[in-house]
């Protein structure tokens, strides 16, 4: 399982959270503690909001603790919305396409998580990706389809809705298949502005995924950076974070959008 972090909130070097704590995203690339495995070293990345509209993106496929461009990028850059993310492979091969954020316009996704059997319905789900958006698939990971199916689905206009229809929809190609094994999810998602996360898994089992909001700023990390006791919040199960741009942070059932979207 990988590793990730989403901020949003005044603008900061990107090093403060992404290298120098004491359990940051660089350390727990080697030394996660709360992942079915310690080691995140198929690669990383980092996405970004400054001036352009769109966002800056570094993807590499050395492990982020051995990567000297990362840490000399982070002590550089300064941003008020920024995602970084550290890969263990669930089976697709180690290149930068794919490495996560993965980034559509202004739009940037990541995800922890895993597809079970996904390459017994790689096709079909490939399939529910229209012809402009597949031309955007650079990789092969199940992590890329899922948001371009979500993309497909309505996720910049109802990211909860978008969401809940789309891994909806998976689990019924899964089930079609017989595929026995989990689907797993957690992923942030952002519009450069407004910020979502979501935690939620067919077997009531999904990856851990952490918030924390201190003097209006917002952290969201698979497991905490630093002392639990300082703040974090545990993301309840089947359910999504949600942030917009001048309202309080709120949580959303994403179980109750998948019960009200017809089969």
């Amino acid at each position: 399982m990988c590793r990730f972090l989403a901020y949003r909130g005044e603008s900061i070097f990107l090093d403060e959270l992404v290298c120098a704590p004491a359990h940051s995203l660089v350390h727990q690339s080697l030394h996660a503690t709360e992942a079915k495995t310690g080691t995140n070293g198929d690669g990383f990345g980092i996405g970004w909001y400054g001036e352009r509209k769109e966002p800056g993106i570094y993807r590499e496929v050395r492990p982020a603790w051995s990567d000297e461009n990362l840490r000399s990028l982070c002590e550089q850059v300064r941003s008020g919305l920024f995602f970084a993310h550290v890969r263990a492979s669930t089976g697709t091969s180690t290149t930068r396409a794919n490495c996560h954020p993965f980034s559509h316009g202004r739009y940037l996704f990541m995800h922890n998580g895993q597809i079970g059997g996904y390459q017994r319905i790689k096709r079909r789900l490939e399939a529910m990706i229209p012809d402009d958006l597949y031309d955007r698939r650079q990789g092969t990971t199940d992590s890329e389809a899922i948001f371009l199916v979500a993309l497909a689905n309505g996720l910049a206009d109802e990211p909860v809705t978008a969401m809940a229809r789309t891994l909806k929809q998976i689990r019924s190609l899964m089930e079609e298949a017989g595929i026995d094994e989990a689907l797993r999810f957690t992923a942030a998602f952002t519009d450069g502005e407004n910020l979502w996360a979501y935690r939620w898994a067919c077997d009531a089992k999904p990856p851990t995924l952490y918030f924390r909001e201190e003097k209006g700023n917002l952290l969201v990390v698979s497991e905490p950076i630093d002392d639990k006791t300082r703040g974090w919040r545990e993301v309840p199960k089947g359910c999504s974070l949600v942030a917009r741009a001048g309202q309080p942070v709120a949580v959303h059932c994403l179980n109750e959008a998948m019960a009200q979207i017809a089969a």
